[in-house]
């Protein structure tokens, strides 16, 4: 899966990367930059994770 691929499942359950990046105690800013590149996938996997659950209290 692609970072792209969790920009895509972001938008698809309207979570903001802005929640995700508050989520994670990052500016968003920052999460913008780690998507830029492949991220390892244990951090998928937790950033995957937090869009589920911030869907689910949406």
């Amino acid at each position: 899966m692609s970072n792209q691929e969790i920009r895509r499942t972001a938008k698809a359950n309207d979570v903001p990367l802005w929640r995700i990046a508050e989520k994670l105690g990052i500016s968003e800013p920052t999460m913008s930059r780690k998507l830029r590149h492949e991220l390892a996938e244990p951090e998928k996997q937790k950033i995957l994770g937090i869009i589920a659950e911030l869907a689910q209290g949406a």
